[in-house]
């Protein structure tokens, strides 16, 4: 297998996917992932594609970098070496863990520091950050795979401690009964 991952970085506006998909589909690459946001006015990609044996990663960041010109978009290219740990075993869950609150320095260090002593992956992180006191303006919302073997109950209890000591609301709880509850 020859994947890539390829970040596409530049101000956000119409077309940017489109444009970056086209040159792939073109050079016959084979689009497997695709995550994008926004970032206040920053268009941020991750492609993640299956391309040709006989294609490097310079060639297919030259050939990306060339037909973007006069675009603005930063876009580096990493070969995506095969690997068996992904931090995630098929006997975890994924729990989401959201705070709401005023905005501070060392939010996202604070929360992800505890996940990190329990051997807690993140696989998804969204922080909105807008500033001053209003509650509302201020969310934090975590995907976080757990396993059995973790202590759990620990966890979740300095997760609320360390809210308690912010000032900030947090809601935990499994996946399965946000989307439950959640579900349109």
């Amino acid at each position: 297998m020859n994947k890539f991952i390829i970040t596409v970085l530049t101000q956000d506006r119409p077309g940017i996917i489109a444009h970056v998909t086209r040159i792939l589909f073109e050079l016959g690459c084979n689009l497997e992932n695709v995550n994008q946001m926004i970032l206040q006015t920053q268009f941020a990609g991750l492609f993640l594609v299956e391309a040709p044996e006989s294609m490097d990663k310079e060639h297919l960041r030259q050939t990306l970098t060339t037909r973007s010109e006069g675009r603005d978009l930063v876009i580096h290219v990493n070969t995506l070496e095969e690997s068996h740990e992904t931090g995630m075993d098929a006997h975890g869950d994924i729990f989401l863990i959201t705070t709401i609150g005023p905005d501070r320095k060392g939010l996202v260090a604070g929360f992800s520091d505890i996940l990190a002593a329990y051997r807690a992956n993140i696989v998804n992180l969204k922080a909105v950050f807008k500033g001053g006191i209003d509650p509302r303006d201020n969310v934090m919302s975590y995907q976080v795979w757990v396993t059995p073997d973790m202590d759990t109950a620990a966890m979740f209890a300095d997760l609320r401690k360390k809210a308690d000591e912010l000032g900030l609301d947090i809601r935990i709880q499994h996946k399965n009964i946000f989307d439950a509850i959640n579900k349109i």
